[in-house]
């Protein structure tokens, strides 16, 4: 073999090297940064459920619960704020958010709207808080009753409206607000026996509430269930999102995780009502 062709022969296969090496390490490069980041809004001002405004790290069960997820799911990072209900589905249909927690329901007009996991992330249990010396235990209890008025249109307001429908035979009187008054102030309504009983889900930090103010108050036992679902954007590139999302759920549930984060900040086990 010439000189010549052994140098064009070495020459050639360091070229052939170089490329493999410099696609292998863009690859390499590609494969650091091919992780992708997920906007999501959760509730501001819904403590102990979530809360914390925009530019400040979230806090609650369902920030914690995210992070949870987010751990089994390295190919995404999720990047939270708090937002008012209102921005989060209007940002979710637009596209700023990937996804959105807040307590949500799953309902035919939001399954068709958005993406949602099969899995809840948690449940919301409806209760009738009332003071320790009243008998009221279920709603049939509330006929004739001060009830502190509902949110129109709200959840409250839906159950309740339903509940009138399915048992005629009970005339329970409530009255429709759009005040906004806190929660903690319609406790102590209840209190001070201004109303006889108020109808809230519990995952709202009543107890805490309760608790810390020393209220002579009481929760029944949950008088409505439904399950708390994530609400994502609606996309083709979501889809493995949200299959990535549901198994991860199923796993929290599974190995007590979620049980553990409800006992945290609800002081009660919610996972067992998840169905």
């Amino acid at each position: 073999m010439s000189s010549i062709t052994s140098t064009f022969r070495r020459f050639s296969l360091a070229a052939v090297g170089g490329v493999a090496i410099a696609l292998a390490t863009a690859g390499a490069s590609h494969a650091q940064t091919a992780v992708r980041t997920i906007k999501i809004a959760t509730a501001a001002e819904s403590k102990p459920l979530s809360w914390g405004a925009i530019g400040v790290e979230p806090e609650g069960y369902e920030p914690e619960v995210l992070k949870a997820v987010n751990a089994k799911l390295p190919q995404y990072k999720f990047e939270m704020e708090g937002a008012a209900d209102i921005a989060q589905e209007t940002g979710l249909v637009t596209g700023k958010y990937d996804m959105v927690t807040g307590g949500y329901y799953k309902s035919e007009a939001r399954a068709k709207q958005f993406l949602i996991p099969d899995s809840p992330i948690g449940a919301s249990m409806m209760k009738i808080y009332s003071r320790t010396d009243s008998s009221i235990k279920e709603m049939k209890d509330l006929v004739g009753k001060r009830i502190v008025p509902v949110t129109a249109g709200g959840g409250v307001f839906k159950f309740v409206t339903q509940w009138k429908k399915d048992n005629p035979d009970y005339d329970i009187e409530i009255a429709a607000s759009s005040a906004g008054i806190p929660y903690p102030n319609r406790l102590n309504e209840v209190q001070t026996k201004k109303f006889d009983a108020l109808i809230l889900p519990s995952n709202l930090g009543e107890q805490t509430v309760i608790e810390n103010q020393k209220l002579d108050i009481q929760a029944s036992e949950p008088v409505s269930i439904n399950n708390t679902y994530i609400l994502i954007h609606k996309n083709e590139e979501n889809q493995a999102l949200v299959a990535g999302i549901d198994k991860a759920l199923k796993e929290l549930k599974a190995d007590g995780t979620l049980d553990k984060l409800s006992q945290k900040w609800f002081g009660e086990d919610i996972a067992k009502y998840m169905k």
